[in-house]
């Protein structure tokens, strides 16, 4: 397997332990009022999965039994924390399970946003039926992203002592980044220049579960750029008139539901990393709409949200909360510029040559987005404006002539949602000759040229000649 052992990816688990002493200070915190020499053992574990890294959450402390957890308004990013701790990569699910009464240690994400994990929990136990379910994805992470769904690809291999390593950059395929995408809960991958489709170290078929069930061509550890991947967030608006209005939905555990609050809506700043998660633009309006169909919706923290992605922040399911309705500008749509009615020929790099003294039009064009809409046309020689109808306008221009050598930029202009959006592209066009035209010039220069060679190719050899009998002359007159 091709991995980059070069810093920071060379074990960069026990690189932490090594040069901050966190995740060694982390295991063995001790709460106040306990024995300092009664904790030596790491203070959490997973129980009840088919593995250490799933399963329901338990903490012990002081030598005491281990208790359940209850979990309270826990959101995705806090149960990261806790599979960093264990060292089982990131978290995919975390979820309440019920498991029957039984005494529970009280936890409190808030209270440790910026301390230890052990400062999480009350240890004042009380009885509960309910308990935090966490699913790690073990083997794989993506570490210093914006969220859990971007960042540098790190691996856990038997091959590798357990330590994590970067994959190195043209070691991922395109089908491999899917595989990954789906293993950490995210949508598919966006495509950047590190995915490649030779010379890969994961041969993935597609339809693995985890990325390192696909068969791995191993080779020694070297120093090379580590794999830098982004997958979509997984959210979607449903039963607007495009793509980019509608009820706000988030894809978690497999599940499609909608984005709910308890209380008023999100302000602009947390909405607004709807619309950026999905390359909608900017904010138009937001608002809450009844759950009449008592659907069980996600509740999302707003605050949490500004700071990370929708999935991330994910606190419990609830069927009486209100829909969020959201309405995001769009991008539009980049216009297209082209020649037509015409004799033209794109001879240039980045350009059209348009045949001189011929009438030719410029189209402005965008894909179908919205109705309406206009298209301004700047050039050297016009200014003007015509509305779009489907999505297209028609520029005319008579007798091409070097006046009309330049850019032309075309401005698709539209008015939607009470707000004015714009978008641009430009085409560079020079007038010139056709090739009929240039070969016609050139035979016409070549004519000349033979015209004024004739006469004098005739000149030459009559003087030539004289210069001959005038040379014989002389040698018969001489003595």
């Amino acid at each position: 397997m091709v991995l980059n052992t070069s810093h920071p990816f060379t074990n960069p688990w026990a690189q932490a332990v090594n040069s901050t002493g966190k995740a060694e200070h982390r295991l063995t915190t001790v709460p106040q009022g306990c024995d300092s020499a009664a904790v030596s053992e790491p203070f959490l574990r997973l129980v009840g999965g088919d593995g250490r890294c799933r399963g329901r959450l338990q903490v012990q402390v002081a030598g005491q039994d281990w208790s359940e957890v209850t979990p309270g308004l826990v959101p995705l990013r806090f149960g990261n924390r806790v599979c960093e701790e264990l060292d089982c990569g990131a978290a995919v699910t975390a979820r309440q399970s019920r498991v029957g009464m039984r005494r529970a240690v009280q936890l409190d994400h808030s209270a440790c946003e910026n301390t230890s994990l052990i400062t999480c929990f009350s240890f004042n136990t009380d009885p509960s039926e309910a308990s935090l379910e966490l699913n790690c994805s073990d083997s794989v992470r993506m570490v210093g992203g914006r969220s859990l769904c971007s960042g540098s690809l790190q691996v856990r291999d038997q091959s590798l002592n357990q330590s994590w390593a970067g994959v190195c950059e043209g070691a991922l395929g395109h089908r491999g980044a899917e595989v990954l995408c789906r293993e950490l809960g995210c949508g598919a991958p966006l495509l950047q220049g590190a995915l490649s489709p030779l010379g890969q170290t994961f041969h993935c078929e597609g339809n693995e579960s985890a990325l390192m069930d696909c068969p791995r061509t191993r080779t020694r550890p070297e120093s090379c750029p580590p794999v830098d991947l982004t997958c979509e967030e997984p959210l979607r608006l449903l039963g607007g008139a495009s793509r980019c209005e509608g009820n706000v939905e988030v894809k978690y555990s497999d599940e499609w539901r909608p984005v709910s609050t308890l209380s008023d809506p999100w302000d602009l700043e947390a909405v607004a990393v709807v619309c950026r998660d999905m390359d909608c633009g900017t904010v138009v309006s937001t608002g809450k709409k009844r759950n009449v169909t008592q659907r069980y919706g996600w509740i999302v923290s707003s605050e949490c949200v500004k700071t990370a992605a929708v999935r991330d922040c994910i606190q419990h399911d609830d069927p009486h909360a209100d829909d969020m309705d959201l309405v995001c500008s769009d991008l539009l749509t980049i216009p297209e510029v082209s020649v037509s009615e015409g004799e033209w020929e794109p001879r240039a790099k980045g350009g059209v040559w348009v045949q001189m003294g011929a009438d030719f039009q410029v189209k402005c064009s965008v894909e179908p987005q919205y109705p309406g809409g206009s298209f301004q046309l700047l050039s050297p020689t016009l200014n003007h404006t015509l509305p779009a109808v489907n999505h297209t306008a028609h520029f005319l221009f008579t007798d091409a002539s070097p006046a009309h050598k330049g850019n032309y930029t075309c401005v698709y202009l539209l008015h939607v949602y009470n707000h004015s959006f714009t978008s641009n592209w430009t085409l560079h066009i020079r007038p010139g000759e056709s090739d009929a035209q240039f070969l016609v010039r050139a035979l016409i220069l070549l004519l000349l040229m033979l015209l004024n060679f004739v006469p004098y190719f005739y000149y030459r050899q009559a003087t030539r000649g004289r210069q001959r009998r005038e040379r014989a002359r002389r040698r018969r007159a001489a003595p």
